[in-house]
C-alpha cells in the first residue's frame, strides 16, 4: 500500500495546531497528522499528514492559504518494511562500557560489556541519536572517574535506555518517568525484556511531578534527555531534586542552545562538569553545588 506525505510550516504554535485540526477533516482523510516545533530557534512549526491515498492537492493548497502557510510539499513514499530496514541500518551502538543492541544482534554482545536491549521497532531512544549516545557516554565517564550512584532518576525516559543503564550498575531501583503514556508502555516493555522488572520503576509524570519522585528525592543522578525549552523550565525543580554534590546529565540540546542551558543551570546552583558535542547535539553534565563544602 503506497504512503503519501504532505508537509508545510507555520510561524507559531497556534496556527500550526489550527492547521493540524483542519487537516483531519480532509477527504481522503489522512491516517495521521503531526504538529511539531522545529528546534532551531526559528519559531517555526512543521505540520504534516500521512495518507494511504493520493491527497487532494487543491484542498491542501486552499488550507495552506487559509492558514497563511506555504504550499504543502507532497511526496509518495515507496513501500517499505520499516522494521526490517531499521534492523539492517541500526547496527549496535557502543558507548564506553555500554552496548545497545536489538534482539537480532544478541549474538554480538561482547563479553564484559553492559548490554541494553532495545527492539528495532522502537522509534526513539535506540542509542543511535546523538543525545542518547551523549548521555550514555557522559554516564560512562562519571563511572570511569570513580563516581557511583545509588538513587537515580530518568526524566523524559522514552525507551528507558538510560534508566536501564543505571539499573544494571546499581543495587537500588531506578525511577523513570515520561509525560507520554505510550512512552511509559514502551519503557515498561524494554525493562521486562532486559530482565529489570522491579529494578526500573516506570511512572507517567511531567518532569518530577509525581509523589513517588518527591518521596525518593534527592537523587544522586538525574538524566533528562528532552529538549531545550523543557530543560530550562525544569531547572528550579532539578535543583530541588538533585542532592548537593549530585549530578545531572542533560541532553536534547542543539549545540547553539547549549550556552543558554548552561547559564540557566548555573543560576540554579549547578556547576558545569563536562560538555560533549555529537553532530548537532550537545550533552551537558552538571554537579549540584554543595554549599556546606564551599
Amino acid at each position: 500500500m503506497p504512503t503519501f506525505t504532505a508537509f508545510t510550516k507555520t510561524a507559531g504554535k497556534a496556527p500550526a495546531e489550527a492547521l493540524g485540526v483542519a487537516l483531519e477533516d480532509l477527504w481522503p482523510e489522512p491516517t495521521g497528522v503531526g504538529v511539531f516545533e522545529i528546534e532551531d530557534g526559528s519559531g517555526l512549526w512543521e505540520v504534516g499528514a500521512y495518507f494511504t491515498e493520493a491527497p487532494d492537492e487543491i484542498a491542501l493548497a486552499l488550507l495552506a492559504r487559509a492558514h497563511d502557510a506555504p504550499d504543502f510539499v507532497i511526496s509518495e513514499l515507496p513501500e517499505t518494511d520499516w522494521v526490517a530496514k531499521v534492523r539492517r541500518d541500526l547496527a549496535p551502538v557502543e558507548a564506553g562500557r555500554f552496548f545497545v543492541y536489538g534482539s537480532h544482534d544478541a549474538d554480538r554482545l561482547p563479553e564484559g560489556r553492559v548490554g541494553l536491549l532495545i527492539e528495532a521497532a522502537m522509534a526513539f531512544g535506540t542509542g543511535h541519536h546523538g543525545t542518547t549516545l551523549g548521555c550514555l557516554t557522559a554516564f560512562d565517564r562519571l563511572l570511569s572517574d570513580g563516581r557511583r550512584f545509588g538513587n537515580v532518576a530518568d526524566i523524559g525516559c522514552g525507551t528507558a535506555v538510560l534508566a536501564m543503564a543505571a539499573a544494571k550498575l546499581s543495587e537500588e531501583p531506578v525511577h523513570a518517568s515520561d509525560i507520554d503514556e505510550v512512552a511509559v508502555e514502551v519503557a515498561q516493555s524494554n525493562v521486562a525484556a532486559n530482565g529489570l522488572a522491579g529494578r526500573v520503576i516506570c511512572l507517567e509524570a511531567a518532569g518530577f511531578d509525581h509523589p513517588v519522585l518527591h518521596e525518593k528525592a534527592p537523587f544522586d543522578l538525574v538524566f533528562a534527555n528532552i529538549l531545550k525549552g523543557p530543560l530550562v523550565a525544569l531547572a528550579p525543580d532539578m535543583a530541588r531534586h538533585v542532592a548537593p554534590g549530585g549530578h545531572a546529565i542533560l541532553s536534547g540540546i542543539l549545540t547553539p542552545q547549549a550556552d543558554e542551558v548552561v547559564e540557566v543551570y548555573t543560576r540554579a546552583g549547578f556547576n558545569l562538569l563536562d560538555r560533549q558535542e555529537i553532530v548537532d547535539w550537545t550533552t551537558l553534565t552538571f554537579t549540584r553545588i554543595d554549599e556546606n563544602q564551599e
